[in-house]
This record gives structure tokens, C-alpha cells and sequence, in this order.
């Protein structure tokens, strides 16, 4: 697996002139001034830290509404452990994940699309389900915006529900919503496939893979 060069903001300029992977046809090759080793104006990428935050929120949401819907089930083992666990903390840690869940996807949605835009793809490679570069990319970014709708369209479901519909009842989700809460995770899990294939496959801002794709020796052209 390939990981992201860490570089030192020092040790940039003199890389920048040894082991650039922009393309001199490039139209990314204008902003080559101000982009680092990993075809980036920072260091490491942004978008994959804040999907695996996005993701966490998101499981966590569910797995504790899914708790609060089997507390019944659940409570006779919680009396024995001498636990003060309440069927409202439950319901209330999965809502404040999920509203958190929905701010948070705007930020990783939209610098999936900044780092996107700035994405020199290794030429030439076929994924392994048969798509190229372009297409992982544009069916990544479509996606992604696809499942921020979705968040907030469950947030907004998830907040008609604990504050009108089921306000006064001890389960405050719907099986349905449950339901569909377990569906997205499998659809997020198909997304972010292609998103690893991205950097994976296609090298997008791993300054190791790039080299590599070009034939360079890594002890050589990195420090």
C-alpha cells in the first residue's frame, strides 16, 4: 500500500524541481508554483481523513439508534452490569452523530472535489472493474454528492422523528430507517472503493506511485 509523501515545507522548493509528476502539457503544470510533491498545496491529502470522519459519524449514528431500538432486549443485561445506560442516551448519541455526520460531509465532499480537480492520474491504467481514470473520477464525484444527499436526507427523517412523529415513544427510529441507515453502509463501502482505486491504482497525489509508474528509483529521486 502506498502512503502519501510527508515532506518538510523546507525541503519542497528543491523536490519540487527533482521529482515533479505534473505533465509539461499538463494544464496543472500553470499551478506548479505553488503545488507540492504530492500535486498538492499541502502536504498530505485533506478528503481522505475527513471520509473515514464522515464514515465513523455515520456508523456510530446508526449502530446506536439500532441499540436504542433493542434496548428491551438489551436492558436486562445492563441492570446485571449495574450500568445507568438509558434508552434516550442511546437515540441521542445516534442523532448528534448524524447531524454531525451531515455538517461534516459538506467539507469532505468539497475538498474530494478541490483535490480532485488538482489529480494527474498515472496514464494508462486500467482499474481492476475495468475503469479508467476519468471514469473512476467522475463516477467518485457524482457518487460522492449522491450520498451527501442522502446523509442529509436521513438527518432530516432522523429529526422528524425525535422531534414530532415519534417524540413521546421510547424508540424513537423507525425499522425503516434502520433499514436504509444499513443500506447506505453498504453503498458508502461500494463508493469508497473507488476511491481507493484512485489513489491506489491511479497514483492520484502519491508522489511514490507516480515515480514509480515513470520507472524512477525511489532511493534515488526521493530523499
Amino acid at each position: 500500500m502506498a502512503f502519501p509523501l510527508l515532506l518538510t515545507a523546507a525541503a519542497r522548493p528543491q523536490l519540487l524541481l527533482e521529482i515533479t509528476t505534473l505533465p509539461t502539457d499538463s494544464p496543472i503544470s500553470q499551478l506548479a508554483s505553488w503545488l507540492g510533491p504530492n500535486d498538492l498545496p499541502y502536504s498530505l491529502p485533506v478528503h481522505p481523513t475527513l471520509v473515514h470522519f464522515t464514515i465513523g459519524l455515520f456508523v456510530i449514528a446508526v449502530a446506536f439508534d439500532i441499540a436504542g431500538a433493542l434496548y428491551p432486549i438489551e436492558k436486562r443485561v445492563f441492570r446485571f452490569l449495574a450500568l445507568p445506560i438509558t434508552r434516550a442516551g442511546f437515540h441521542d448519541v445516534g442523532w448528534y452523530n448524524l447531524l454531525a455526520c451531515a455538517v461534516v460531509s459538506f467539507f469532505t465532499v468539497a475538498a474530494g472535489f478541490f483535490e480532485m480537480l488538482l489529480a494527474v492520474p498515472i496514464p494508462g491504467v486500467t482499474s481492476t472493474i475495468g475503469l479508467q481514470s476519468m471514469e473512476t473520477m467522475l463516477l467518485h464525484g457524482v457518487g460522492g454528492v449522491a450520498i451527501l444527499l442522502a446523509i442529509i436526507a436521513m438527518t432530516v427523517w432522523r429529526g422528524y422523528q425525535r422531534f414530532l412523529w415519534r417524540r413521546d415513544m421510547g424508540r424513537q427510529v423507525q425499522w425503516l430507517y434502520l433499514l436504509v441507515g444499513l443500506g447506505l453502509f453498504l453503498v458508502i463501502g461500494l463508493h469508497g472503493t473507488l476511491g481507493a482505486e484512485l489513489a491506489g491504482e491511479f497514483g492520484v497525489h502519491i508522489t511514490a506511485d507516480q515515480l514509480l509508474s515513470s520507472g524512477a528509483d525511489l532511493n534515488v529521486a526521493l530523499p
